[in-house]
């Protein structure tokens, strides 16, 4: 757990790169509500998180999943963010296989390339 209170809160630096990514051109936004935006931020991680982990709870289960965030999201009435959720959560499965697949098929390049050798 958290030794301080600030120790929970996000990356301002995090934050205010996905703030400027997502306002329009030209316009700026202040030291202050950044900060105001990265405090909210980590108060809805913190709140997404514990009713995940009531869910968890009520299972019988230890570990979190992002099916769990999902229905977190959807208990506390966060209803339509929940499949552009699932669409992201499915992409970066996708994205995770591919990558192993890719790092796999890389290994076994590099064994058949150690048989050649070792057979001359």
């Amino acid at each position: 757990m958290a030794e301080k209170l600030e120790d929970l809160n996000l990356p301002l630096t995090v934050v205010t790169r996905i703030v400027k990514e997502t306002l329009p051109d030209g316009v700026a936004i202040s030291k202050e509500a950044r900060t105001g935006l990265a405090k909210a931020a980590s108060v809805f991680v913190l709140y997404v998180t514990s009713a995940a982990t009531n869910i968890v709870k009520n299972n019988k289960r230890k570990a979190l999943t992002g099916q769990d965030v999902l229905e977190a999201m959807a208990d506390i009435e966060f209803d339509r963010f929940v499949e552009p959720l699932r669409e992201a959560l499915e992409n970066y499965k996708q994205a995770v296989s591919a990558k192993k697949m890719a790092s796999g098929k890389k290994k076994d390049d590099n064994d058949d390339v150690e048989m050649v050798e070792e057979d001359l």
